[in-house]
């Protein structure tokens, strides 16, 4: 372990003439349309605003060419057959320690749990369970969330039998919240494993795609961190089925792509991936950064600062597509994937003061870059949007300057070229498009059109998609121009937790989130069909797609849609039309039942109230020491108060202050079950007999 964290440097020559190959290709043809903009320009007496028209185009074009340069690559790679260069292990190691670690924040811990045993009972199938354990870490702030993780997690245990190495922890501080819960634990726990496997509450792995990257690890002693591409599952509404068709059909040329382009300076996405312990422990501690607001604090989107600073320390960061068994969930309405932007922009717009720092190799700048850009190409679309009307606006109002300032010979006449900007269009979507024609090509080589449904229902599936895509663009680069410029104004985000489910979007919530923009569309699109009805059909594509956004928000949510299209053949991935084994391990154990409760009661009532569920947390929690005299008087002030009046009077912080004291929950326990009617209604309504006093029920014996 000493001789890993003393590793030097290890240069890596190979990714660099890749890095500026691919500069060079995004940057050349980005200076060619800027100038073919200016040509198509109808005024060139407009100097300034010209210019930055042309800027700004050639600075989104060649943002979107990087994604036509990353997808030929790919296929490229596929077509080949390009092997990684990772050295593939002659033989398996079963010495190595794993830790697997799953970090949650007031998630359903029914089927995270549920997702554990099935990687477990995958591995146990692999023969490969003896290197792993499991540890569940809970940041969770919340009482009922709390008790419901401690009995979802004995459920688990009782399932798997006591030899199981499964363990449960929450934190009492959550401080930087997902890395700060990763941090904690390396620094009790970490040194006792040779690697930990990073899930989040929504991954699935199955053991052999584990046990693989353990023998990778082993035989490639320079690498520090080697990422999977997770395959989207389990999307129900139509909005999900759509990202889950096209993450799973793109995803792998993308993901080659990448692959080829960054070799060992790769990207880590923060889960699904397994990470060396001892030079992540030595290097990748995240400072707080200086100042206030939104660039100031913790650093939130931790996953790409910490692959930069494996590589910066001479560790191989390696994204590799080939591991496949790899599976996560995504969110489930638009709305949900915007709240997720939301925190995922001011994250990456914080990299802004990481660009230039001291060490990191130009590739994971560029990193750095692509993430800043992936929010800020929003807010340079929509200020090329508003570039344009004002063009239209002079056009209109101003007469134009034959004769400019400078000497000239002849008048500058404005001329239009409409076939011009018309070609630049059918261009700018073509390059958009091959990506798209890449990955139905390399479908039907490998032959996995089957998966997909077929090949009519593969091309449908795309054409469809490519639809819904062109008419949720616009709306998504609305929202993410307010992001920045809030996250630029120094407003930051709260971080709360992530929405799953099949929950549909309301027609309120709808009209709340999309109406300012549906307003926005009719105002500006009226204001330019007055001034000038032909640049109204070229704004028709955004303003339109601002102006449905409600209703296709709304029916986007439904789950009803996505069966529909399911029953059809639409939008089919092949983990629907052939499960592997990992996902039918996950729904039998979605299916098991849960820990047995002597009540009905869930939560902080159930951890008061119910025999079974008290005796667990009471053992969980650490004993009860010398406290002081007026923390001790605080506490039987919470007691008398709660047994007075009910749970009900007590404050979400008051419950975790309970919680949080063995003292406190075990004898407020005893007190509730010694009450008489009517002040035991309070907390044993649905355990009342017609006695008016209460015994408590016969597994009592459990606490005893």
């Amino acid at each position: 372990m000493t001789a890993e964290m003393s590793r030097g440097p290890a240069p890596h020559h190979g990714g660099l003439w890749r890095g500026v190959l691919l500069t060079l290709l995004v940057l050349i043809p980005a200076i060619v349309a800027s100038q073919f903009m200016l040509a198509v320009l109808p005024h060139p007496g407009y100097g300034d605003l010209n210019g930055a028209l042309a800027a700004v185009f050639g600075v989104l074009f060649g943002w979107i060419s990087i994604g036509l340069w990353i997808s030929l690559a790919g296929a490229l790679s596929l077509l080949a057959r390009a092997r990684s260069r990772l050295q593939a292990p002659a033989a398996t190691s079963r010495e190595a320690r794993v830790a697997l670690v799953v970090p949650v924040f007031r998630e359903d811990p029914r089927p995270v749990c549920a997702r554990i045993e099935s990687i477990y009972r995958s591995l146990e199938a692999a023969g490969r369970l003896a290197q792993f354990d499991f540890f569940l870490l809970s940041d969770s702030n919340d009482a009922d969330a709390w008790v419901e993780e401690e009995v979802a997690w004995a459920g688990l245990r009782a399932r798997l039998g006591g030899d199981a190495r499964i363990y449960y922890r929450r934190r009492r501080i959550n401080i930087k919240r997902k890395s700060g819960n990763i941090a904690d634990f390396c620094r009790r726990w970490g040194l006792q494993y040779r690697y930990m496997v990073v899930l989040d509450a929504d991954s699935l792995m199955s053991g052999e795609v584990l046990g693989r990257m353990v023998d990778l690890m082993e035989h490639n002693p320079s690498v520090g961190l080697i990422q999977t591409l997770p395959a989207a599952i389990h999307q129900n509404t139509l909005f999900g089925r759509v990202q889950q068709f096209a993450s799973r059909l793109y995803g792998p040329v993308f993901a080659a792509g990448l692959h080829f382009w960054h070799m060992g300076e790769g990207h880590y996405w923060g889960h699904n991936a397994i990470i060396r312990v001892a030079p992540f422990v030595r290097h990748c501690a995240l400072p707080r950064l200086p100042g206030k607001g939104a660039f100031g604090g913790e650093i939130m989107s931790h996953d790409f600062v910490e692959a930069a600073l494996l590589r910066r320390a001479g560790w191989e960061v390696w994204l590799e597509p080939s591991l496949e068994g790899s599976y996560e969930e995504t969110p489930s309405t638009l709305l949900d994937e915007l709240k997720r932007d939301r925190r995922w922009a001011q994250g990456n717009i914080q990299h802004m003061r990481l660009i230039f720092a001291r060490g990191f190799v130009p590739l994971h700048r560029a990193v750095f870059v692509n993430g800043i850009m992936s929010y800020g190409s929003s807010l340079l679309w929509f200020i090329f949007l508003l570039l344009s009307t004002a063009e239209v606006v002079l056009h209109v109002l101003v007469p134009p300057r034959y004769f400019p300032s400078t000497r000239v010979l002849f008048p500058v006449w404005p001329v239009w070229h409409p076939q011009w900007a018309a070609m630049l269009l059918w261009f700018t979507l073509a390059i958009l498009f091959v990506p798209k024609i890449l990955s139905i090509g390399l479908a039907l080589l490998d032959r996995r059109v089957r998966g997909f449904g077929g090949l009519s229902r593969l091309l449908a599936g795309v054409l469809s998609e490519s639809v819904l895509s062109s008419l949720l663009a616009p709306v998504r680069m609305l929202f993410h121009t307010v992001f920045v410029v809030s996250v630029l104004a120094g407003r930051k985000t709260q971080w709360g937790p992530q929405a799953r489910g099949d929950v549909a979007t309301t027609w309120r919530q709808a009209l709340r989130y999309h109406g300012p923009g549906t307003m926005l569309a009719m105002t500006w699109g009226a204001f330019v069909y007055a001034l000038s009805p032909k640049y109204f059909w070229w704004l028709l594509p955004v303003m339109g797609a601002w102006i449905v956004a409600i209703p296709l928000s709304v029916w986007l949510s439904r789950v009803g849609p996505g069966r529909a299209a399911r029953a059809a053949g639409l939008f089919v991935t092949p983990e629907e039309s052939h499960p592997p084994p990992l996902l039918r391990l996950y729904r039998a154990a979605l299916a098991a039942p849960g820990l047995p409760r002597c009540t009905s009661a869930r939560g902080f009532l159930a951890a008061i109230v119910d025999p079974g569920v008290n005796a667990l947390h009471c053992a969980l929690l650490p004993l009860s020491g010398a406290s002081q005299e007026g923390m001790a008087l605080s506490r039987q002030q919470l007691i008398l108060t709660a047994i007075k009046d009910g749970p009900g009077a007590l404050t979400p912080s008051e419950r975790l202050r309970i919680l949080s004291d063995r003292d406190s929950v075990a004898g407020l326990h005893w007190r509730v079950w010694s009450l008489r009617a009517p002040r035991a209604r309070y907390w044993l309504d649905e355990q009342l007999t017609r006695s008016d006093t209460p015994s408590p029920p016969p597994c009592a014996e459990v606490r005893r």
